[in-house]
């Protein structure tokens, strides 16, 4: 029988314009789930059931007065969730730390005003870890997000609750962010579609800037349609934003509906980190992911390996500074998790010459390997080096093995954080435990189009969406 949250988000919203269904009905229908099943996924630290009600019967108000609902916004009336790195006025923000646990938000994150002016009800805040700065979501604030495939398994993160809300019907599409893979990571973990935009597309401001561009914000969706039309509410510069994104034609949601033509795609299995390896069930999904893309009409051939382990140590001088972004009280030090003050002492160790030169050795490195990579429309590899991770695997270490195994899980996704180019997780394979293994698609810069349409032909040539977990029809 069909259920509420099985309709798509691009489904729902044309279903409130032609009053099929009521904002209402949609916001009550999350928020009981919600309440019943976020305990065991971890998705919300904060659900805003008051606020999501009232913003409903307002939505339920505009579609009955309006002359024409065909001309409401976008996703008016769909019940959208909030990461919990990004601010929201008069809504508690804790950024995922003990530090924050009692902070009001003052002010709107610019991807916030968009949301509200798309017409989106706000579910709540999703649960990311402190700061932002893990691959998996395992905070003192919250519960662990779990992908709901496997609840003794890690969501991932940094947008873990985000992708554990939609994988769980707890959301319809949610907005994530990604500063070394956090909207791919959580994504293949959960089976989900995530796209990193281009550096530049989706401000980023006003309450966290993010000096070196590796941090955007981005959508995580079921479709490759609803991530498209979440872009498009997205994306947009802003005054103060330090970076701009080449100008797009026409909507996003367009190229969902566009084939992409036939294209040159590179491939690789080669990472940057050393000693990682990659699990075969991930080899198996790439192999099976460049064996689709042939019978599509795509070229693939293999990618030599483009950067060296040099680069790692300089992304982690960058991520150290990164860790220290957040004000932090010397007597509330002690709240902070073990990672984060290890993370943060080699920050606070590191000179302003330090970083920029680290800034500048990536850069250049990366200046080398485009005019190998801009031969290709897209660059295939896996999304991560492992199946989704047992809550506690990187959590329970001691920080330097945690980090450690946290660069070997993830050794393909930071590199398009330092490039700016698009990437997105698909959700093409499952293992043979039922697990959800992404492969990932990295774009020029400026290509999220090809990437949409390609990654919506090959939904459409390996169907995902009727794949879901048990917890969807509890």
């Amino acid at each position: 029988m069909t259920q509420t949250h099985d309709l798509s988000a691009t489904r729902m919203a044309a279903a409130v314009r032609t009053r099929e269904v009521s904002p209402v009905e949609l916001t009550d229908h999350y928020l009981t789930r919600i309440e019943r099943l976020n305990e065991q996924v971890g998705a919300y630290v904060t659900v805003t059931a008051d606020r999501a009600r009232e913003e409903a019967r307002q939505a339920e108000k505009a579609v009955l007065d309006a002359a024409d609902p065909a001309d409401l916004p976008p996703l008016h009336g769909v019940p959208v969730p909030v990461k919990d790195l990004n601010m929201v006025s008069g809504v508690r923000m804790t950024f995922g730390s003990s530090v924050y646990s009692d902070l009001d938000g003052f002010a709107d994150d610019h991807v916030v005003t968009l949301l509200r002016q798309a017409g989106s009800v706000l579910l709540g805040k999703t649960t990311t870890p402190e700061f932002g700065l893990p691959c998996y979501t395992e905070s003192d604030v919250a519960p662990p997000a779990r992908t709901p495939w496997d609840l003794s398994r890690s969501a991932g993160g940094s947008s873990g609750g985000a992708a554990a809300a939609v994988a769980a019907g707890l959301a319809p599409v949610a907005q994530g962010s990604d500063g070394g893979g956090s909207i791919r990571i959580p994504s293949s973990a959960c089976g989900l579609f995530g796209l990193k935009p281009t550096r530049g597309r989706v401000s980023q401001g006003p309450v966290i800037p993010d000096l070196f561009g590796l941090s955007t914000n981005g959508p995580i969706a079921r479709t490759v349609r609803d991530a498209a039309l979440l872009l498009d509410v997205m994306a947009g510069h802003q005054p103060g934003d330090l970076y701009a994104a080449p100008p797009v034609e026409g909507t996003f949601a367009a190229y969902a509906e566009r084939p992409p033509g036939r294209l040159r795609i590179a491939r690789s299995l080669e990472t940057a980190v050393p000693g990682a390896e990659v699990h075969p069930d991930c080899v198996a999904a790439y192999e099976a992911a460049s064996e689709l893309l042939e019978e599509l009409g795509h070229e693939v051939v293999d990618l030599p390996p483009v950067l060296g382990a040099d680069v790692v140590p300089h992304f982690v001088t960058l991520w150290g500074v990164m860790a220290t972004v957040t004000p932090v009280a010397e007597e509330s030090e002690h709240l902070l998790q073990p990672l984060t003050r290890w993370l943060r002492g080699l920050g606070e160790a590191t000179t302003a010459p330090q970083l920029f030169q680290a800034h500048a050795a990536l850069q250049g490195a990366l200046r080398a390997a485009f005019p190998v990579m801009d031969e290709f429309d897209a660059i295939l590899s896996p999304t991560l080096a492992q199946p989704p991770a047992p809550v506690g695997y990187f959590h329970d270490q001691e920080p330097a093995e945690n980090f450690e195994r946290q660069t070997k899980f993830t050794p393909f996704t930071a590199v398009y954080n330092i490039s700016g180019q698009p990437a997105v997780s698909v959700p093409l394979h499952v293992n043979a435990d039922g697990l959800p293994i992404g492969i990932m698609l990295a774009g020029r810069l400026g290509g999220e189009g090809t990437l949409i349409s390609l990654s919506a032909q090959l939904e459409e040539a390996r169907p995902w969406i009727g794949r879901k977990p048990d917890i969807w029809t509890a």
